[in-house]
């Protein structure tokens, strides 16, 4: 990867995790040293059965740090509403919507079909949902103002990564 790549990676971290400087930290360690980024955090990568460096390291690092403080939350393909309303209300990210948080807990829509809704109903309160694809069958999901979104998707593209918004 290049250096317009890494400042990208470094960008989005920064984006998703302004008061943290942490985050870019870590992703900016991945980038730059793989190999001591997954020894030194062999513990963490073998919950995703990743022992080796490979080209998305420093996107799995971004997202684990991102988790570590409170700003992602990962969910399985098939997850209850509930459970996701839950964990992203939980976020430091997350806006105060009781009542968005509430009824959308309530849905039973599919997994899919519920983060587009919630993504929809999120930009009505300045808020975007966001997801960091890490080429799984789960949705690490980011929750950032709306306002920035574009830049979110732009970066991590110029990253070499996926970013994605639900419902615009």
């Amino acid at each position: 990867m290049t250096a317009p790549a890494r400042d990208a990676l470094v960008a989005v971290a920064t984006l998703l995790a302004p008061a943290v400087p942490e985050v870019a930290a870590r992703a900016a360690a991945a980038f730059d040293d793989p190999g001591a980024y997954v020894l030194e955090h062999a513990d963490r990568l073998d919950d995703r059965g990743i022992d080796e460096p490979f080209p998305g390291l420093a996107w799995i690092a971004l997202v684990d740090a991102l988790a570590d403080h409170g700003l992602l939350a990962e969910f399985d393909w098939k997850e209850a509403p509930d459970e996701i309303a839950g964990q992203l209300r939980a976020l430091r990210s997350a806006p105060a919507a009781d009542e968005l948080w509430t009824s959308l807990a309530e849905s039973e829509l599919p997994t899919y079909e519920f983060l587009v809704t919630a993504g929809e109903r999120l930009l009505g309160t300045g808020t975007a949902l966001a997801v960091l694809d890490i080429e799984s069958d789960c949705y690490p999901l980011v929750l950032l103002p709306a306002a920035r979104a574009g830049e979110l998707v732009a970066s991590a593209s110029t990253a070499g990564f996926t970013a994605e918004v639900f419902g615009r």
